[in-house]
């Protein structure tokens, strides 16, 4: 009898700008089971339930083992595979959003070594990856649950890293800043207005943007009022005019450009693009 399996499921839209789940499951692999080489668009963990397996990133090759975590980082090519003798069986969880960065900096993941052997509180951190699955569903409830899950699991990697704090203080820069834009991005804001807030030199808040998120603090700004854009074409009947005055533009056709650059679409195709056929 074949004892192997796979329980997935993806979330059809990523609504939550913070975080948002993107897909989980769970998985007993075939032998030498194989994902990759490819790249992702989001974070995605695995935690090992039991057997081994092989994780690579670059030339980098790590033999892993029940009890092991591995990230897969955006936009990095990886292959993953299962064993041939022991094939593992692992959990899952993939996720977005402007806070995932700043989590996980605070971890003992790092590009270099996007890895944690003999992972503590391993079992507890298996029962929240579960227990997002558990919550799995489409409506807005379901993507709050699951977040919330979400953020229990990573801060059971937080609690346990083992880095020093040296990163401590640019994660609060970048955190400080994101909640000034949350709370001000429907108005004309600036960078000199994120660094004021913060405390910085421009100068050093852009390095801090780009040390923890990879990106600018225009580029996240501009990334953000665009989510928060269509969202509004989507459920609400709001005005294209209206729509770019409530995420900080105020001129329409720049808004409507600068929505077309990051999405490919008008925001009126977008808008018909996303009613029901």
């Amino acid at each position: 009898m074949n004892q192997n399996y796979k329980n997935s499921y993806k979330v059809s839209e990523r609504g939550l700008v913070s975080l948002s789940v993107y897909n989980v499951g769970f998985q007993k692999c075939d032998p030498l089971y194989q994902w990759g080489p490819g790249i992702r668009d989001h974070y995605l963990i695995h935690y090992i339930i039991s057997g081994s397996g092989t994780y690579i990133v670059g030339k980098q090759q790590y033999h892993l083992q029940s009890g092991d975590t591995f990230l897969v980082y955006p936009n990095t090519e990886v292959t993953y595979f299962a064993d041939r003798e022991d094939p593992w069986e692992y959990c899952w969880v993939g996720f977005t959003g402007s806070d995932a960065s700043i989590i996980l900096n605070a971890t003992d993941f790092t590009r270099e070594q996007p890895v944690i052997k003999d992972t503590p509180e391993g079992d507890a951190i298996k029962c929240q990856l579960l227990h997002i699955y558990d919550a799995r569903g489409n409506e807005f409830k379901h993507a709050v649950e699951m977040t919330g899950r979400l953020y229990t699991a990573l801060a059971l990697f937080m609690h346990n890293a083992t880095k020093n704090t040296e990163n401590a203080s640019v994660n609060q820069y970048v955190q400080k800043g994101i909640e000034y834009i949350s709370a001000n991005y429907s108005y004309p804001i600036t960078v000199e207005d994120i660094a004021s807030y913060v405390g910085l030199s421009r100068s050093h808040l852009f390095r801090s943007f780009e040390t923890v998120l990879g990106q600018s603090p225009k580029e996240y700004l501009t990334e953000f009022r665009m989510k928060q854009a269509c969202y509004l074409l989507e459920h609400s009947s709001l005005s294209v005019t209206a729509i770019a005055i409530s995420v900080g533009f105020d001129n329409s056709l720049y808004f409507s450009k600068t929505f077309h650059r990051a999405n490919g679409l008008s925001p009126r195709e977008y808008r018909q693009s996303k009613k029901s056929p």
